[in-house]
Protein backbone atom coordinates (compact mmCIF):
# COMPACT_ATOMS: atom_id res chain seq x y z
CA UNK A 1 0.00 0.00 0.00
CA UNK A 2 2.70 2.47 1.00
CA UNK A 3 4.41 1.60 -2.75
CA UNK A 4 1.69 2.56 -4.67
CA UNK A 5 1.25 5.81 -2.65
CA UNK A 6 4.67 6.83 -3.00
CA UNK A 7 4.69 6.23 -6.73
CA UNK A 8 1.50 8.23 -7.41
CA UNK A 9 2.90 11.04 -5.10
CA UNK A 10 5.89 10.34 -7.24
CA UNK A 11 3.86 11.03 -10.56
CA UNK A 12 1.60 13.69 -9.18
CA UNK A 13 4.61 15.71 -8.42
CA UNK A 14 6.35 15.22 -12.05
CA UNK A 15 2.90 15.92 -13.55
CA UNK A 16 2.93 19.67 -11.50
CA UNK A 17 6.40 20.19 -11.98
CA UNK A 18 6.08 19.53 -15.83
CA UNK A 19 2.88 22.07 -15.82
CA UNK A 20 4.31 24.49 -13.47
CA UNK A 21 6.91 25.30 -16.04
CA UNK A 22 4.80 25.98 -18.49
CA UNK A 23 2.94 28.67 -16.48
CA UNK A 24 3.69 32.82 -16.23
CA UNK A 25 4.13 34.71 -13.21
CA UNK A 26 0.60 35.21 -12.94
CA UNK A 27 -0.62 31.73 -13.45
CA UNK A 28 2.41 30.68 -11.03
CA UNK A 29 0.98 33.06 -8.81
CA UNK A 30 -2.15 31.62 -8.88
CA UNK A 31 -1.81 27.91 -8.79
CA UNK A 32 0.20 28.62 -5.62
CA UNK A 33 -2.72 30.34 -4.00
CA UNK A 34 -4.87 26.90 -5.66
CA UNK A 35 -2.39 24.32 -4.22
CA UNK A 36 -1.82 26.15 -0.64
CA UNK A 37 -5.51 26.25 -0.48
CA UNK A 38 -6.45 22.46 -1.49
CA UNK A 39 -3.48 21.17 0.69
CA UNK A 40 -4.87 23.34 3.95
CA UNK A 41 -8.49 21.83 2.81
CA UNK A 42 -7.36 18.22 2.52
CA UNK A 43 -5.29 18.05 5.61
CA UNK A 44 -8.22 19.86 7.41
CA UNK A 45 -10.55 17.43 5.96
CA UNK A 46 -7.74 14.73 7.09
CA UNK A 47 -7.99 15.97 10.82
CA UNK A 48 -11.79 16.02 11.31
CA UNK A 49 -12.09 12.38 9.59
CA UNK A 50 -9.60 11.12 11.81
CA UNK A 51 -11.43 12.87 14.86
CA UNK A 52 -8.33 15.34 15.80
CA UNK A 53 -10.20 18.63 14.84
CA UNK A 54 -13.78 19.16 16.15
CA UNK A 55 -15.90 20.31 13.37
CA UNK A 56 -16.56 23.68 14.38
CA UNK A 57 -12.92 24.96 14.55
CA UNK A 58 -13.09 22.78 10.57
CA UNK A 59 -15.86 25.41 10.05
CA UNK A 60 -14.00 28.40 11.31
CA UNK A 61 -10.74 27.69 9.61
CA UNK A 62 -12.79 27.22 6.49
CA UNK A 63 -14.04 30.83 6.58
CA UNK A 64 -9.91 32.35 6.61
CA UNK A 65 -9.74 32.31 2.97
CA UNK A 66 -12.96 34.81 3.19
CA UNK A 67 -11.26 36.94 5.03
CA UNK A 68 -8.93 37.93 1.80
CA UNK A 69 -12.59 39.60 0.70
CA UNK A 70 -13.34 41.08 3.35
CA UNK A 71 -11.38 44.68 2.36
CA UNK A 72 -13.39 44.63 -0.89
CA UNK A 73 -16.66 44.17 1.17
CA UNK A 74 -16.34 47.14 3.70
CA UNK A 75 -16.96 49.64 0.78
CA UNK A 76 -20.46 48.61 1.01
CA UNK A 77 -21.00 49.40 4.52
CA UNK A 78 -22.24 53.05 4.07
CA UNK A 79 -24.42 51.35 2.32
CA UNK A 80 -25.48 49.28 4.53
CA UNK A 81 -25.32 51.42 7.44
CA UNK A 82 -27.88 53.66 5.21
CA UNK A 83 -30.42 50.46 4.46
CA UNK A 84 -30.34 49.30 7.64
CA UNK A 85 -31.81 53.48 8.72
CA UNK A 86 -28.61 54.43 10.70
CA UNK A 87 -29.35 57.56 12.05
CA UNK A 88 -26.18 59.15 13.03
CA UNK A 89 -24.99 60.85 10.06
CA UNK A 90 -24.56 64.95 10.16
CA UNK A 91 -27.88 65.34 8.38
CA UNK A 92 -29.73 63.68 11.01
CA UNK A 93 -27.55 65.64 13.94
CA UNK A 94 -28.37 68.80 12.42
CA UNK A 95 -25.20 69.94 11.43
CA UNK A 96 -26.39 70.26 7.26
CA UNK A 97 -27.22 73.53 6.34
CA UNK A 98 -30.82 74.29 4.42
CA UNK A 99 -30.94 74.73 0.74
CA UNK A 100 -28.21 73.51 -1.38
CA UNK A 101 -25.79 74.67 1.37
CA UNK A 102 -24.33 71.89 3.33
CA UNK A 103 -21.38 72.52 6.44
CA UNK A 104 -18.01 71.87 5.67
CA UNK A 105 -17.36 67.78 6.89
CA UNK A 106 -13.99 66.95 8.26
CA UNK A 107 -11.93 65.58 5.40
CA UNK A 108 -14.45 66.83 2.74
CA UNK A 109 -12.06 67.84 -0.34
CA UNK A 110 -11.79 71.53 -1.49
CA UNK A 111 -12.07 72.30 -4.94
CA UNK A 112 -8.40 73.51 -4.68
CA UNK A 113 -7.81 70.03 -3.66
CA UNK A 114 -9.61 67.99 -6.78
CA UNK A 115 -7.89 70.32 -9.22
CA UNK A 116 -4.70 69.54 -7.77
CA UNK A 117 -5.36 65.91 -7.88
CA UNK A 118 -6.41 65.40 -11.37
CA UNK A 119 -3.91 68.03 -12.25
CA UNK A 120 -6.17 70.38 -13.73
CA UNK A 121 -6.40 74.16 -13.50
CA UNK A 122 -8.99 76.02 -10.99
CA UNK A 123 -10.56 77.50 -14.14
CA UNK A 124 -11.07 74.27 -16.27
CA UNK A 125 -13.52 73.06 -18.70
CA UNK A 126 -15.28 69.85 -18.19
CA UNK A 127 -14.12 68.33 -20.58
CA UNK A 128 -10.20 68.73 -19.22
CA UNK A 129 -11.60 67.78 -16.15
CA UNK A 130 -13.17 64.38 -17.71
CA UNK A 131 -9.91 63.89 -19.86
CA UNK A 132 -7.44 64.05 -16.55
CA UNK A 133 -10.04 61.87 -15.09
CA UNK A 134 -9.86 59.03 -17.06
CA UNK A 135 -5.78 59.55 -17.65
CA UNK A 136 -5.09 59.02 -14.92
CA UNK A 137 -7.91 56.23 -13.70
CA UNK A 138 -6.45 53.78 -16.67
CA UNK A 139 -3.43 54.07 -14.54
CA UNK A 140 -4.53 53.40 -11.11
CA UNK A 141 -7.89 51.41 -11.73
CA UNK A 142 -8.00 48.22 -9.56
CA UNK A 143 -8.89 46.35 -12.06
CA UNK A 144 -5.55 46.99 -13.48
CA UNK A 145 -3.93 46.24 -10.01
CA UNK A 146 -3.80 50.01 -8.50
CA UNK A 147 -4.90 51.17 -5.44
CA UNK A 148 -9.43 51.41 -4.28
CA UNK A 149 -8.61 54.24 -2.13
CA UNK A 150 -6.35 56.00 -5.27
CA UNK A 151 -9.53 55.52 -7.65
CA UNK A 152 -12.01 56.43 -5.07
CA UNK A 153 -10.03 59.88 -4.30
CA UNK A 154 -10.31 60.05 -8.54
CA UNK A 155 -13.93 60.01 -8.94
CA UNK A 156 -14.37 61.87 -5.98
CA UNK A 157 -12.15 64.81 -7.22
CA UNK A 158 -14.04 64.62 -10.62
CA UNK A 159 -17.15 64.56 -9.32
CA UNK A 160 -16.67 67.99 -7.16
CA UNK A 161 -15.40 69.69 -10.04
CA UNK A 162 -18.07 68.07 -12.44
CA UNK A 163 -20.95 69.35 -9.99
CA UNK A 164 -19.38 72.65 -9.41
CA UNK A 165 -19.04 73.41 -13.05
CA UNK A 166 -22.99 72.23 -14.14
CA UNK A 167 -23.58 68.78 -15.43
Amino acid sequence: MQLILGLALAAAVFVILKKWGALSPEGQKAAIWKVVLVAGGALLLFMVLTGRVHVITAGIAALIPLLRKLPALMRYAPMFRKAMGDSSGPESAGQAGTGDQRAPVAGAMTEREACDILGVTPGCTREEVVAAHRKLMQKVHPDRGGNDYLAAKLNEARDLLIGKRGA
